[in-house]
């Protein structure tokens, strides 16, 4: 059974993918110790961080402004950390790119008029707030490709960018044992863990983007083979996404995150399967998760538990050492981030395409567990010319400039000069080798170069 899904797509011509402002490294704190409280309780009613709506017990959200967005360049960091408060199990987490139309000031959690994407998961140690040696858990993530859509003028113009900061958490109560055990001062809380998310952007002169398109196909869709809601066929572990492309993409890229779940030992959590991906039934990805040593993310697990510790039936235990062969059965670690995986596709034509993604050996006993999946794809291309010039085709000095620039050709006749800002909004025209950026506002800027053969190249110049 194929079921088809096209949540929304955008396609716009840009000349950079970076801000107008250039002030770089630009930060950006989006949340700072957030309070998050247990998942399974209903919804709190404590103050909420300045800016921020609560969507959930376990999900803040925040919007973006205009100059912060314009404030980004094309290189982008995300950090996660993590402060222990009353948890005491191993969760999921997880930042999300919410699309809110414009002119709609909060949502709800539901909310079917936004489109949302997955741009980081991670999994929360074991934490004992009582114990001081560890106590912040970092996760950082490279996320470039953010850039293309904080600038996408198309997406700006009917949607609002807002950032969700997901953890869950739960605190256990008195004789549930394990890592389960209260932690002591916890008494009566449900408070969990505080969250803080920082963006951090930079500026890459080597990094020239042009049209951009980007088309959700998935959001945490839960894959397991025991009911129609998350397989094609009942007793297999496979989905099929149907697509339409509206025109020919250059440079397709699919970002795909998964991770294992399961509720007993047994269970597909703590086995590891083969993952096949097919695009137009053509396999383009293998992949196993996890099978990698946990002992480097230990130091964050300051509460004692038996994933990282060998635990015996008479009450002794052992630390699990530093090698894969002894986390050969785990699919990830609490403490550590799931991957980001990107499958790097080529072009793709225009008309219809289908994404698969299929774990034959997943078996799910008891019918419980379950395999989170987000996927969305997007294409960037490059805009350097028309012929086989390169970057290296004109040079243009000083750069970062205060006022004038002047280009040197290399013996090249210039018919014009064209200056455009990141919006793809021609600024200033001329055909010399000078051009003047006195009037303009610091920033980034696209010259482009049309010579007398007509070849044309390009690149970027900031104006301080």
């Amino acid at each position: 059974m194929k079921r088809t899904l096209l949540l929304f797509c955008f396609c716009v011509t840009m000349l950079a993918s970076t801000s107008a402002l250039a002030q770089f490294p630009y930060n950006l704190n989006v949340f700072d110790q957030a309070v998050y409280y247990g998942m399974y309780e209903g919804t709190v009613n404590e103050p909420v961080p300045a800016g921020a709506i609560r969507l959930k017990n376990w999900s803040y959200a925040k919007m973006l402004t205009a100059e912060q967005l314009a404030s980004f360049g094309n290189t982008l960091t995300m950090t996660v950390t993590l402060n222990p408060l009353c948890d005491n199990y191993d969760r999921i987490g997880n930042v999300n790119l919410t699309l809110v139309p414009v002119g709609q000031d909060s949502y709800g959690y539901n909310d079917a008029n936004i489109k949302r994407i997955e741009i980081g998961r991670f999994i929360t140690p074991f934490m004992d707030k009582n114990v001081t040696s560890t106590d912040a858990v970092p996760y950082v993530y490279d996320v470039n490709y953010l850039t293309d859509i904080f600038h996408d003028a198309n997406i700006t113009s009917e949607y609002n960018i807002w950032i969700e900061l997901e953890v869950y958490g739960y605190q256990g109560g008195p004789g549930q044992g394990g890592a389960a055990v209260e932690i002591p001062g916890c008494a009566g809380r449900n408070d969990v863990y505080m969250g803080s998310l920082d963006l951090s952007s930079g500026y890459d002169s080597n990094i020239i983007n042009g049209n951009h398109f980007m088309l959700p196909l998935a959001y945490k869709y839960e894959l397991k083979n025991y009911t129609l809601e998350g397989t094609d066929v009942l007793g297999e572990t496979v989905k099929t996404i149907n697509f339409t492309l509206p025109t020919d993409m250059p440079n397709v890229k699919l970002h795909l995150i998964t991770s294992n779940h399961g509720s007993n030992t047994n269970g597909e959590e703590y086995i590891r399967r083969d993952h096949y991906v097919y695009v137009d039934d053509e396999q383009v990805l293998l992949y196993k998760p996890g099978g990698l040593s946990c002992v480097p993310y230990r130091p964050y697990n300051t509460q004692f538990n038996c994933i990282y510790a060998i635990c015996n039936s008479n009450g002794t235990w052992s630390w699990r050492p530093n090698t894969n062969a002894a986390w050969s059965w785990n699919n990830w670690c609490p403490g550590n981030k799931i991957p980001i995986r990107t499958i790097n596709l080529g072009d793709l034509a225009a008309g219809p395409h289908s994404f698969k993604i299929e774990v034959p050996d997943a078996q799910f006993s008891g019918g419980q567990g379950y395999f989170p999946m987000s996927v969305f794809l997007q294409s960037v291309s490059q805009v350097l010319g028309s012929d086989d010039h390169t970057s290296g085709s004109f040079s243009i000095h000083p750069n970062p400039v205060d006022d004038v620039a002047t280009i040197e050709t290399l013996g090249k006749g210039i018919r014009s000069v064209t200056v455009t800002n990141t919006l793809g909004q021609t600024v200033s025209k001329g055909s010399s080798g000078e051009i003047s950026l006195s009037q303009l506002e610091s920033g980034v800027y696209i010259v482009k170069v049309l010579f007398d053969n007509n070849v044309s190249a390009t690149k970027k110049i900031v104006k301080k």
